[in-house]
């Protein structure tokens, strides 16, 4: 019988990710945006020398130009493992996935660096699904041999630049009660809409984000112009305390949920290579509620106020008061000032009068 399981980072460790490259007999298909943790190096080449059939697709570069994952090659193709970079038809690749013997697929928000096995907010699906395991390998096929990937609208998976976008804004339509989101990044025009609109017809939306600091100098703009309209008509926006949110989740109603590697960003439905699954089996959807519950308590509002980011961003975003028309906070605070103290002088007359009846 088909099944799905979850592993939640750093609560689970890379034991099941080591457990399943371990269990690997015929093949190994790894496609990565980062990989660089020294333990799942290792477990890939031990793989590749007991004679797995073992293939690693790495991103060759970010945007900015870092290359996270040459030393990384080095090694593997010392080794004898057969390495490509990513789709060159995708402006980057960054998709996390790997498929053991054709038969289970891990599809995870998490990057196979220690960082995202020990100090962030993570997520992987694992699935046995036959029909979703060869939607991976087929665009593993296609990505390998340079060819097209085309799913076609019977899709299970959710893949970007292809159907991100729409599946994403249609899970957000359905929900009719709760909405859990945790992302980096809140960007996209229609995802904002959506979330907006989900939360106009009695939703509780509940989103997790990273502080504005966090985010590049080029993106600031529109992340923090997105979190400020979510706010600004009532939705609660927290920031995880503790650990750093890496994981792209959404949880609806407590009975579907979605995981993946999709920021809610123009670029990553529009020219990136994204995956993502959603799932509804009970066991999977009651853990993920139960770890955004424990997050959404152990987190606290994010200011979005003028003052608020001014203190977020000082020191750290060069020139985010011009870019974001900030009023600069001495203003704002001696106008507050002002008004305490005229309100402080107005309790004390009022108490005076008081003792005087």
């Amino acid at each position: 019988m088909s099944s799905r399981s979850l592993i939640v980072l750093p609560d689970d460790a890379a034991t099941p990710i080591l457990e399943a490259i371990s269990a690997a007999k015929k093949s190994l298909r790894i496609k990565m945006f980062v990989f660089s943790d020294p333990a799942l190096i290792d477990a890939v080449i031990d793989a590749h020398k007991r004679g797995v059939k073992t293939q690693v697709m790495l991103n060759p570069e970010r945007r900015s130009g870092e290359e996270d994952n040459e030393a990384t090659r080095r090694k593997l193709v010392k080794a004898g493992v057969a390495v490509k970079d990513s789709n060159p038809a995708v402006e980057l690749t960054h998709e996390k996935s790997m498929v053991a013997d054709d038969a289970v697929a891990l599809v995870k928000s998490l990057n196979w660096a220690t960082k995202n096995l020990t100090e962030t907010r993570d997520y992987a699906v694992v699935t046995d699904h036959k029909h979703e395991v060869g939607e991976i390998v087929q665009c593993f096929e296609a990505d390998w041999e340079r060819g097209k990937f085309d799913p076609g609208t019977e899709a299970r998976l959710i893949w970007c630049p292809i159907n991100g976008r729409e599946r994403l804004a249609r899970f957000i339509d359905t929900a009719k009660h709760t909405l859990f989101v945790q992302n980096e990044r809140y960007q996209d025009a229609v995802i904002l809409e959506r979330l907006v609109r989900a939360a106009e017809r009695g939703v509780k939306v509940h989103v997790m984000a990273r502080p504005p600091h966090s985010l590049k100098k080029e993106k600031l703009v529109e992340g923090v112009g997105g979190l400020r309209i979510l706010d600004d008509v009532g939705i609660k926006i927290h920031k995880l305390k503790g650990l750093k949110l890496h994981g792209k989740m959404l949880l609806a109603d407590g009975v579907a949920a979605i995981v993946g590697s999709i920021n809610l960003a123009p670029g990553s439905f529009d020219s990136r290579r994204e995956l993502a699954i959603e799932v509804r089996d009970d066991d999977v959807v009651e853990r993920l509620h139960e770890i955004a519950k424990r997050d959404w308590e152990n987190s606290h509002p994010l200011d979005l106020s003028d003052e608020g980011l001014l203190a977020d961003l000082e020191d750290r975003q060069e020139g985010a008061v011009e870019k974001l028309a900030l009023v600069v906070v001495e203003e704002k605070s001696k106008g507050k000032k002002a008004r305490k103290d005229k309100a402080a002088k107005g309790h004390k007359k009022e108490s005076k009068q008081a003792k005087k009846k």
